[in-house]
């Protein structure tokens, strides 16, 4: 897997049907894609990007609706699979092989749809924790589909300041309190970021909800010749009642598998970085890219 070398930090557009991307390249090596989590745009990963862009060419991107990414229609949908087309055309756009990724919570789920609705597009997708309620059974899959509808109701009527807590409680994170590395780059609640999580909460958990791809389409996927590594991951401190975390569980039951272990938790990506970056390396096997 090779890719031509790039500047560190270059950031680029993209027109795809519906949107304009923003997106990032970072690093020389094989393109590893991070995909984000929440309202994560391509600067949520800041920390974590230059301690893998030694051995990748790191690209990270605002997903559709989010900061620079601009729909054409601000109040039209937004689909899973607009998000599995959007992450193909970009990877067309910056190599002609399969590229690695490394999805979060919402950005696994979408990884999970690219591996299954654009055959070649991925080599390796390592699925932290992913934001699926189809994949469990159908009693915690209710359960799931509820906390997110619940979010949803008690950020319209509240706002966001009655949505956080709801969101941390749904996925076990206490942001005051959970341990992290020293010196990351401070995230704060700037207007865009809260604009992001409104999207995030309005939009996209209806994408996620109303969403009909589950257990069959990854078998399948994963019975196919040539297919997409998948490798499901949890946070080694994630609450196992918590139903993302359950969502990996479920995800490496179904592929024969057992779960990668990633540092910290739900959000461990950006709360530990450099020993996120260590485990993505292992699991992706860097000796394989050295010249």
């Amino acid at each position: 897997m090779t890719t031509e070398p790039t500047a560190p930090a270059a950031a680029r557009t993209l027109a795809v049907p519906g949107a304009t991307l923003h997106y990032q390249v970072e690093g020389r090596g094989p393109v590893l894609l991070l995909a984000q989590s929440g309202e994560g745009d391509a600067d949520r990963t800041v920390d974590l990007v230059p301690h893998l862009a030694d051995t990748f060419t790191v690209v990270t991107y605002d997903r559709r609706g989010l900061s620079r990414s601009v729909l054409d229609d601000p109040a039209a949908p937004v689909t899973m699979a607009d998000h599995a087309d959007d992450v193909a055309r970009l990877l067309a756009e910056v190599t002609d092989e399969p590229a690695l990724m490394a999805g979060f919570s919402m950005g696994a789920a979408i990884g999970l749809q690219v591996a299954a609705r654009h055959p070649g597009a991925l080599d390796t997708l390592i699925a932290h924790e992913p934001v699926a309620p189809n994949l469990l059974p159908a009693g915690e899959r209710a359960e799931h589909t509820g906390e997110l509808l619940h979010i949803q109701k008690v950020h319209a009527e509240g706002g966001m300041a009655a949505a956080f807590p709801a969101i941390a409680r749904h996925l076990g994170i206490d942001p005051a309190h959970d341990p992290a590395e020293d010196g990351l780059t401070p995230q704060p609640m700037t207007p865009r970021r809260l604009a992001n999580f409104g999207f995030f909460i309005a939009t996209e958990f209806t994408a996620v909800t109303t969403d009909g791809f589950g257990p069959a389409e990854i078998a399948r996927t994963a019975a196919t010749a040539g297919a997409t590594r998948i490798v499901p991951a949890t946070g080694e401190t994630t609450r196992p009642t918590v139903h993302t975390y359950r969502c990996a569980l479920a995800l490496a039951e179904l592929l024969g598998t057992e779960p990668v272990v990633l540092p910290g938790g739900h959000n461990g990506n950006t709360a530990f970085p450099r020993a996120t970056a260590r485990t993505l390396k292992a699991v992706l096997g860097v000796d394989r890219y050295r010249p």
